[in-house]
This record gives C-alpha cells, structure tokens and sequence, in this order.
C-alpha cells in the first residue's frame, strides 16, 4: 500500500457527506486503516455502524473533489496531513473528534510547537487590542507558538504581536485557498510564511457560520491553554475556552473594567475557574509542567552530542548538558535568539524551545528586542 493510495483514501472518506471525523475515526478504529473501509462493503460497513446511506456514499466516493484536493496539495508550501502522517500535530490528536485531514500553507512543523490560542472579541477596545498585541510577542520570544482564528480584532492582533518575535498558526474557517475576512490577505501571507495556516476544510469550501465553532475546537485542541483577552457574554471566544476546558486544557483571561461589556466574558470565565492573567509570567507559570513535559520530549533526541567538560559543568549546576551549552554560548550581555543559534549550531526550535525552558527556571530573563539575558543570581 502507497502512501499516495493511504491520503487518497483518508481524503476520500473525509469527504464522506454524513461521516464527520468522530464518526470516520470509529470506522477506521473498528477495520483497521482507510483503505480496507474504502474496500469493505456496504453489508461490512453497516455492520460497523454507519447508515445505509453513508455506506452507498463511501463506496459512491468523490473522486473529483479528492483529485483537487491533490492538485492543489502540488502548490509550493501545501500539505495535506492525514491522521497517520507523522507531521500530524500531537496534541490535536488527543481530541475526540479531532479533523482526520487536515490541510496546511507554510510549515507543518510549526503544528507541532508548543502553542498558547489567544482569541477575543472582533471589536476590541484599543487598550485590549494593544494588550493582546504586546502579551503574544512577549510569548512568542518566549518561544510559545501563538494560535488564533485571523478573525478582524483580537485575532488579527495576536497574530501581529507573534510575527514580531516568533511563529503563529492561524487556523481557519474556510478551505486553505480561501482568506477570510479578505483584509487579512496580506497577514496570512506573513503567517503563511512565517508558521502556518491549517484547516480541516478542503480547497474551495466558502464561508459558511456554521464551519467557526467546528474552527474553534482546533484553535483549543492545537494548544497546551487558551488565553481570552477580550470576549462578551455571548462570543465565539467563549466557545473556544469552553472546548479548551472540555479537552482538559488550561483556560486564561484577563480581567477588565466592570464597565466594559467586553470584560464580562472574561470576568465569567474567572469565575468558573479560568486562571486570572495581568501579566505573561502568569501565562508561563500555569504552564510550566505541561511545558517540562512537552519540550522535554520533543528535543530530547535531536540536540547535538557535548564535551565530557560540558556534562561535568552541567552536573555541578544541576543542569541538563544541552542547557548548560546554550547558558555558556549566551555569555552575560543580551542575545538574540539568531545570535545564540549561530553560536552553537543548534536548531532555531530547539533554541527557542530551551530558552523558554530556561526562563521558566529563572535561568534567564527575556528583555526588549526579542533577546535575552542570563540571570545574576544563576550564573556560573
């Protein structure tokens, strides 16, 4: 079996009207992979539990949508990622209901980030939208990948504030080839290029309401926690903490003036246990032992080897011998991340994963420009 015949089928039953990815996940759960449903038959597919009218439709398939959806995947910087594909982002995997295909503009790599969503209002007050613009390049130097909807407002300037130091990833509610609200064009170029653009919608889907809320439970399921900085009662936002809190993921807000109707959501998420944010060390503190474990394991196999002095200084500090290379290329004077990674070859994930790491532990501190400075107090 090719890979190529594998993403024909898992793209074949992805358009499978009437399936949806619960119901396509049970079905290739209960056969065994997408081309033995693709071959089973309408008696062994009842059988497993789908309609008599979603067995004729699988079998019927839809060869030319499947064909353009290839056709458009042969675009520079288009991928298509099934859920068997080892690109495919590992935290989104653990959701129920979790899109079997997922399409992507950029890298797919960035997928696999640790992010932090930061959603809100798409009429923010300029105070929320300078906020959230300068809470997601603090993060984003930090090193966490910062997701959101590209929806005019909140959205847009999460996206803005992460390009200034980092990656984003904007995950849509219309097919890849399609920009919407079309003012961000030019922005999802800028994400395009620099992290990724991701939908479970194929080429040409449109915009359609009900595609947002199905959006948002990605924008939850991508990150370790989701940070709302400006929401109504009523708001998509609080459809995206609420799948964040559902998926077991952490949920922030901050708060704002009792006389702000687009502090209320905010103010009701607290009051149902979301952790209240007034700065980014907030962000980073919650997250800290979700973020041990995951750039733990996602570095640990791909840094190159240490000296024997290295690995005794790192053991006289208590440090990881990796961590100890990074802390003695960065000196005592501000460094940018580019700087560091030039110094000691290592990868720019890897760096900004360490750094992050690095600051959690009081190691280092994060200043102006996107760089950083080693703490008095630890060194060496």
């Amino acid at each position: 079996m090719s890979e190529a015949d594998r993403l024909r089928a898992w793209l074949t039953l992805a358009r499978t009207p009437g399936l949806g990815p619960r119901g396509l996940t049970r079905l290739v759960e209960r056969l065994g992979d997408p081309l033995r449903v693709l071959a089973a038959g309408r008696a062994a597919l009842t059988e497993a539990g789908v309609s008599a009218a979603v067995a004729e439709a699988i079998e019927r398939g839809d060869g030319q949508g499947v064909e353009a959806d290839l056709a458009w995947a042969e675009q520079e910087g288009a991928h298509i990622l099934a859920r068997d594909d080892p690109r495919y982002p590992p935290l989104l995997a653990q959701v129920a209901g979790a899109p079997c295909v997922l399409f992507v503009r950029g890298d797919p790599a960035v997928l696999s980030d640790p992010q932090l969503a930061i959603v809100g209002s798409r009429n923010p007050t300029p105070s929320g939208r300078e906020t959230t613009r300068e809470l997601a390049r603090h993060l984003s130097g930090c090193g966490l990948t910062i997701t959101s909807g590209l929806a005019i407002g909140i959205d847009g300037a999460a996206h803005e504030g992460a390009l200034e130091a980092g990656r984003t990833v904007a995950v849509l509610g219309t097919g890849p080839d399609r920009v919407y609200p079309s003012a961000h064009r030019q922005l999802a170029r800028r994400i395009a290029a620099q992290g990724a653009l991701v939908s479970e919608l194929p080429p040409g889907s449109g915009v359609r309401g009900a595609n947002f809320p199905r959006r948002n439970r990605i924008i939850s399921g991508l990150s370790l926690g989701t940070l709302v900085t400006e929401a109504a009662v009523q708001s998509g936002s609080l459809i995206t903490a609420r799948y964040a809190s559902e998926q077991g993921r952490e949920v922030f807000a901050i708060p704002g003036s009792i006389h702000n109707p687009l502090a209320r959501g905010c103010h009701a998420l607290i009051r149902q246990g979301a952790k209240l944010v007034e700065t980014a060390q907030d962000v980073l503190e919650e997250l800290a032992p979700q973020l041990r474990t995951f750039l733990g394991a996602s570095t640990g196999d791909v840094l190159p080897p240490v000296t024997d002095a290295q690995v005794a200084a790192a053991t006289a500090a208590g440090l990881d011998a990796d961590y100890q290379r990074l802390l003695d290329a960065m000196g005592y004077d501000p460094v940018a991340p580019d700087e560091l990674i030039r110094r000691t070859g290592l990868a720019a994930q890897s760096v900004s994963s360490m750094l992050l790491l690095l600051e959690l532990e009081g190691y280092v501190s994060s200043q102006p420009g996107g760089r950083y400075c080693r703490q008095p107090a630890v060194r060496r």
